[in-house]
């Protein structure tokens, strides 16, 4: 007898049950489910997009048809008046002036602090200044406006007397006094409000830089801001300018925070310190109760024109984005 034939074969394990797969009906319908709900939110979306442009047009059409002035040109807005005069010179004019202020503050500081975050703080440091700087983005726009009045507005003659000193040679910082409730007031306001948006997208860009290219460099002996300003900064270039332009649309498009601050007049000074100015979100806000049929058309038409700049912003925006797709580390 062989000893093979005396050694008994191991016994047979049972395999656990395994759960019936679903049929291929099943999955197909679940598929179909889907791609119907995904399809029917993009149509709804673009149907509700489209149905706000056509209500806009149509009672723009409505005020452009009574309008005495040019639309474009005419700095007074006499909307009620009997003929109705009113054009968005002025409106347009504070409207990117103080975006274009609220920019120039806050995305360098932006970047700044979001290299820091994510760069340079220890842990224990970054992630608490990571939460105050998204809690600031939670803070109602009308805080920010009375804050802007009650303790910006008061504190910032001795800054406008000094540039007024300095730069009130230019005439762009020509200050002769009086109550700083001005454009250059309101871009300050703006960057603090929009600092939030653009930080935390710049920090999101700047954590998704591969590792491998700031090891790399540091193995060549690269210092820290080297090492930022060869690998971080060319990787999240197209990020920190989608984070701008996204900020750039929420300083076009605010309200309160605006014209609770502004001394709003429509003349237009060559001088950012003075007091007058006006946008278009804060006219609207601050006519439209008191506004008649065409008064309301009027602003309608204004709000048209604000609507058509703030998908110009955010198309720009995609745009890049999808320009190079790299920054989102994907890639990496």
């Amino acid at each position: 007898m062989k000893i093979a034939d005396t050694i008994a074969p191991p016994p047979q394990q049972e395999l656990p049950p395994q759960a019936p797969k679903p049929s291929k009906s099943a999955r197909h319908r679940g598929d179909r489910i889907f791609l119907g709900l995904s399809r029917g939110s993009g149509i709804a979306l673009l149907v509700i997009m489209a149905a706000i442009a056509a209500f806009l047009t149509w009672r723009t059409a409505n005020a452009l048809a009574v309008n005495e002035g040019n639309f474009f040109t005419t700095f007074d807005w006499n909307a009620n008046a009997d003929p109705p005069v009113f054009g968005i010179a002025v409106l347009a004019f504070g409207t990117v002036v103080s975006s274009v202020i609220a920019m120039a503050l806050a995305v360098p500081i932006a970047v700044g602090i979001a290299l820091f975050i994510s760069h340079y703080a220890p842990r224990r440091l970054a992630t608490p200044l990571g939460y105050v700087i998204d809690l600031l983005a939670a803070v109602p726009s009308i805080v920010y406006g009375l804050w802007g009045a009650l303790f910006l507005v008061p504190h910032l003659s001795g800054l406008f007397f000094w540039m007024d000193d300095y730069l009130g040679w230019t005439g762009v910082f020509d200050y002769s006094g009086g109550a700083a409730r001005s454009l250059f007031t309101v871009g300050i306001v703006l960057a603090i409000m929009i600092l939030p948006i653009v930080t935390n997208v710049s920090r999101e860009v700047f954590l998704q830089v591969p590792k491998m290219h700031e090891e790399a460099a540091l193995a060549l002996g690269a210092t820290r801001w080297e090492v930022i300003r060869m690998s971080v900064l060319p990787f999240g270039r197209s990020g920190v300018i989608s984070a701008s332009m996204l900020g750039l649309g929420r300083a076009l498009g605010e309200t309160m925070a605006v014209a609770t601050v502004l001394s709003p007049s429509f003349v237009i000074k060559l001088s950012l310190l003075d007091p007058g100015g006006g946008t278009f979100a804060q006219n609207i806000a601050a006519g439209f109760n008191e506004a008649g049929d065409v008064g309301r058309d009027a602003l309608i038409a204004s709000g048209l024109v604000l609507f058509v700049i703030t998908l110009v912003v955010n198309g720009g925006a995609r745009m890049i984005i999808a320009r190079r797709k790299e920054y989102s580390g994907a890639n990496a």
